[in-house]
């Protein structure tokens, strides 16, 4: 099939885009071109600007794709603007388990109701992240309700290659023994491994599915955990504070994300407790050396 994808050079895009090139699919790749990426010849490439409307009309005009899978869609109007610019058969948005007001145990994909809240036409600066997430949503839901298109629902999303370095935050804080301010340290919350979240939106390439998807680790952990681990590895004790630097997870609530969907569709998802430790292996790693 030919996939256009829009993002896809870094973190968890790049396993998306060797996933599909492995099962034989002609990629094309679409960024802003500021960057060089490790595709080679392996892929067409096309230069546009994702949060311009015109932009993305003269860069798409006249082509055709199968499959069009969209990293960087964040608010409606970038749903709008990909909508009215492609052609495509099927449609695969980055979405994000934020859209759920809350997230709670066995968080289900019917928990948010994209057809009931009010569509509003807007951009990325607009409102705060949840917020412009769950327009680009309501976009699909009620605006493109008879396109066919899927809703890829992560949480946060770790790995080796994690630019955020959220997690990071965490293992350096606690062996380098700086205060942090941690709000959650018993909440148990769900994460997904980088490189299965990239194969998992290459997998949905083609699959006769149409709506709103989860996917997850299998499993959940919580900050308190985690410490623990780094502070039996390390010897290091970590310090928590009410003055201490603000934790990257802060304001997060108990959750766990069901995934029998993705299961349905033939993907099952790695036990987070299989590989998180690894991780954080890595990580005090890194952090151990430059001490």
């Amino acid at each position: 099939m030919k996939v256009l994808v829009i993002g896809g050079t870094r973190f968890f895009g790049i396993p998306m885009v060797e996933e599909l090139l492995r099962m034989g699919h002609d990629v094309t790749i679409a960024t802003r071109g500021l960057s060089a990426d490790g595709f080679g010849g392996r892929v067409r490439r096309i230069i546009l600007d994702r949060t311009n409307a015109g932009s993305m009309k003269e860069a798409l005009r006249g082509r055709c794709f199968d499959v069009v899978i969209d990293k960087i869609a964040y608010c409606s109007n970038d749903i709008r603007s990909v909508m009215d610019a492609a052609d495509f058969g099927q449609y695969i948005c980055m979405s994000t388990t934020a859209v759920y007001n809350p997230k709670h145990m066995d968080t289900k994909e019917s928990d948010f109701d994209g057809t009931a809240g009010e569509l509003i036409w807007c951009d990325r600066p607009d409102f705060p992240y949840d917020v412009v997430k769950r327009q680009a949503e309501y976009a699909l839901w009620q605006a493109y309700s008879g396109r066919n298109w899927i809703a890829v629902r992560y949480p946060v999303v770790l790995g080796k290659d994690d630019y955020t370095k959220r997690l990071l935050f965490y293992v350096e804080h606690a062996i380098r023994g700086v205060p942090m301010y941690i709000d959650n340290p018993d909440c148990q919350m769900g994460f997904i491994r980088s490189d299965e979240a990239g194969k998992f939106l290459a997998f949905l390439a083609g699959k006769n599915f149409r709506g709103a998807v989860n996917g997850c680790s299998e499993g959940t952990v919580s900050i308190r955990e985690i410490l623990d681990y780094v502070e039996k590895k390390t010897g290091r004790k970590a310090i928590l504070e009410a003055g201490g630097d603000p934790a990257p997870y802060n304001g997060e609530v108990e959750y766990s994300i069901n995934t029998a969907g993705a299961e349905a569709l033939g993907f099952r998802f790695s036990r987070l407790h299989d590989w998180i430790y690894d991780l954080l292996d890595a990580y005090i790693g890194s952090v151990s050396e430059n001490l």
